[in-house]
């Protein structure tokens, strides 16, 4: 008879553990962590420096690699790198082997984790890539492993103990790995003058995207769509405007369409509790509010949000230098934009 493979062996019942004892887990998991990380700390020295000034000279992008949970990291410091102005990506060093080494230019630097430094897969590239001319960043639990040595720089993110009890799933090495990489990608922003705005443009389909991106002159009604009527009409006449342009209010125009004032269903509930108004024969000047605030159609949506905010309104006339109406919206604009 075949001797047959006996299955894995079930995992034994779990263990009773208390709210208290899975509580205090948890914190310990936190207090191995804090300790690690504040010993990397004094680690943020001259080769930190260097790897900076290696990534800041560089013409091409900060290609990540790794293995196993070493890659998941490289992805996220990729991730945050290429979102905070420095050009990055993940390569995976297995399938570099076959193929996607083409990926890679010379004009490229390489930040490589191993937490071993002894990783095949990273091993076998690197000394291919020193040899096509890039420069090589190692990120290692052993200063003295071989991806150290083999490397231009290397970051030290050695960790005494992993939260992990069994001391074998990455745990305290991996939020050295990534504390490293983000403080990395914040120098590298600092040294490189990256704005909000520049995070922005990397984000344009994120709430803040829309908040720094967006003008009023993306969401303002514009042309004929602007509620405005002149100041030798009648309320009536003024209302039918309204009406019709379904903004709430109507700009009170001059010549040449110089704002005069505004008209809002505010100013005619106020105008109705007047004895003897007339929605015929009074003339709209009479009952609109002078001075109204307004906007410019370079300033940013948000900040029309903000205005009606503090000035409890709920639609803004947009003026041009001269200020001359050139549009208007209300907060039903800011709502759709997805700017409130």
């Amino acid at each position: 008879m075949n001797a047959q493979l006996s299955p894995l062996a079930p995992p034994s019942a779990p263990a009773s553990l208390t709210d208290a004892e899975l509580v205090r887990s948890g914190q310990n998991v936190f207090a191995i962590e804090a300790r690690a990380l504040e010993s990397l700390t004094p680690r943020l020295d001259g080769a930190f420096a260097a790897a900076c000034r290696l990534m800041l000279a560089c013409s091409g992008r900060v290609v990540t690699i790794g293995m196993g949970k070493s890659g998941h990291i490289a992805r996220k410091i990729a991730a945050t790198m290429a979102s905070t102005g420095t050009p990055a990506f993940y390569v995976h060093p297995g399938e570099a082997s076959h193929g996607d080494l083409g990926m890679i230019t010379d004009a490229d630097v390489v930040l490589a984790l191993s937490n071993s430094g002894e990783t095949d897969e990273v091993l076998t590239i690197v000394p291919v890539l020193r040899r096509q001319g890039n420069k090589v960043v190692a990120m290692t639990g052993r200063p003295g492993s071989s991806l150290a040595t083999l490397a231009d720089v290397h970051l030290d993110v050695s960790v005494d103990e992993e939260a992990c009890p069994l001391g074998l799933a990455p745990t305290t090495s991996t939020t050295a790995a990534l504390v490293m990489g983000d403080a990395l990608a914040v120098a590298l922003l600092e040294a490189r003058g990256f704005t909000a705005e520049d995070f922005a443009r990397s984000h344009p389909a994120g709430s803040l995207g829309r908040r720094l991106l967006l003008h009023i002159s993306d969401v303002m009604h514009a042309g004929e769509a602007v509620p405005k009527v002149a100041a030798s009409v009648s309320i009536s006449e003024a209302l039918v405007e309204m009406s019709r342009k379904r903004l709430g209010m109507t700009a009170v125009v001059g010549d040449d369409d110089a704002l005069l004032g505004v008209f809002t269903d505010g100013d005619l509930r106020r105008a109705l509790d007047n004895p003897g108004f007339d929605l015929r024969s009074t003339p709209v000047v009479d009952a609109m509010t002078r001075s109204p605030k307004t906007i410019g159609a370079d300033r940013l949506a948000v900040e029309a949000a903000q205005l009606m905010e503090s000035h409890k309104i709920s639609a803004l006339l947009v003026v041009d230098e001269a200020q001359r109406v050139v549009g208007a919206l209300n907060i039903h604009d800011l709502l759709r934009a997805r700017v409130v």
